[in-house]
């Protein structure tokens, strides 16, 4: 019965903190851009690939918000101005309220 251990902090999986601890470090900016025919676009910069899933995060993000979106590179886009929603939602999993800033 083995159990996983985290390469980074040497502990096994259940008591490793490594990704709460990155997603409190990391400085995330959301953003509002236009695109075409004048919609918008929710841009969520920042967010380290190799220490969070940033596609599950982005699928969460969609599932609350109910829209649609897409990850590019360590960003994530998401339809529509979605500044404050993704903002509380972030908070929510697991980043510090003063590293996430809405521009």
């Amino acid at each position: 019965m083995s159990q996983d251990i985290c390469n980074v902090c040497g502990l096994t999986s259940d008591l490793c903190m490594c990704s709460t601890l990155a997603r409190e470090k990391q400085i995330v900016t959301i953003s509002v851009i236009k695109r075409r025919f004048g919609k918008k676009m929710t841009i969520i910069n920042g967010i380290d690939r190799k220490m969070v899933d940033i596609k599950a995060l982005a699928k969460t993000l969609k599932s609350k918000l109910a829209c649609g979106g897409t990850v590019k590179g360590n960003t994530i886009e998401i339809q529509g101005d979605q500044r404050k929603s993704a903002k509380k939602l972030l908070i929510e999993a697991g980043f510090a309220e003063d590293s996430v800033e809405a521009i």
